[in-house]
């Protein structure tokens, strides 16, 4: 009976994030209340506190579901004993780019969170937790081109930096583009050209390196 009850609790839960992820969707999210997602989910507002303290807690869980399992390729970049860190940067961000095209699910998730989110009044500790995740990936970026650049895939004095902006700036600046206007670039195929390309920009171009070094 118990367990039972441990897995109609998580039913009702996962079918309130199901709901939250359609109504965001539709509406946009400051524009969403939480009765609105109790009428689509098919349950009580009581049942939604239940579960998640409030909207911010709510739209968290939400993301987190979809997150991508990419813990075992990030740590790979960072690993010191890894003889390709930067095949496993190209291989983390072809992935995402590709999953995001082929998974409808994560697509709605991020279109919600790229174009259908305003980071206002009690979306307040969601901004923060946005900021601190982003804050984490960068530094994670960085990490893995410095083991790139030790392993010698990368040159020796790349401004690793710099390098991580434009990396961490193409990647977000692409998903957006293909959430906002999809027809314009193909994720799916045009993926391993683009990543490519920025790696070969640090490879070649002197304006890549540390301040007064040159190729």
């Amino acid at each position: 009976m118990v367990r039972r009850t441990k897995e109609e609790a998580a039913e009702t839960r996962n079918s309130i994030l199901d709901a939250a992820e359609r109504v965001f969707f539709e509406k946009g999210v400051s524009r969403t209340t939480l009765a609105d997602i109790a009428l689509e989910a098919g349950v009580t507002r009581g049942a939604i506190y239940w579960h998640f303290a409030n909207k911010g807690d709510l739209f968290t869980a939400m993301f987190d579901r979809s997150l991508l399992p990419l813990d075992e390729l990030v740590e790979a970049t960072l690993d010191r004993n890894e003889s390709d860190p930067l095949g496993r940067i190209r291989d983390i961000f072809i992935w995402c780019m590709r999953n995001i095209a082929l998974d409808d699910q994560r697509r709605r998730v991020f279109d919600i969170l790229f174009l259908k989110c305003e980071f206002v009044e009690d979306m307040g500790p969601v901004r923060e937790r946005h900021q601190t995740n982003m804050r984490e990936g960068i530094e994670k970026i960085e990490r893995g081109l410095r083991n790139a650049v030790d392993k010698g895939q990368l040159p020796a004095m790349l401004d690793t930096r710099h390098a991580t902006t434009m990396l961490h700036a193409l990647f977000t600046g692409i998903l957006y583009d293909s959430l906002m206007l999809p027809e314009s670039i193909d994720l799916k195929n045009d993926a391993e050209r683009l990543i490519d390309s920025c790696f070969d920009v640090m490879r070649y171009s002197p304006k890549m390196l540390l301040p007064g070094e040159s190729i």
